[in-house]
């Protein structure tokens, strides 16, 4: 029994076969995991303005410079 798995395995056109089936659920997995929950999508949604932030704007402030700008 095992060792047919393997011997069906072994042939290159069954395991064509068997990896087009992995990589097709792994895509499908990961659009789903993209597209649904809406913790994700409110996450998400908050990225997309991160290029127009100022500089300034959601750095952390270091202890030694408690928001001063001028070092």
């Amino acid at each position: 029994m095992i060792t047919d798995v393997f011997a069906w395995l072994g042939d290159l056109g069954n395991s064509k076969q068997l990896s087009l089936v992995i990589f097709f659920v792994t895509f499908v997995a990961i659009v789903l995991y993209v597209f649904t929950g809406k913790k994700r999508k409110e996450r998400l949604e908050s990225y997309k303005n991160i290029p127009f932030l100022d500089d300034d704007e959601g750095r952390p402030v270091s202890k030694d410079n408690q928001g001063n700008k001028n070092p």
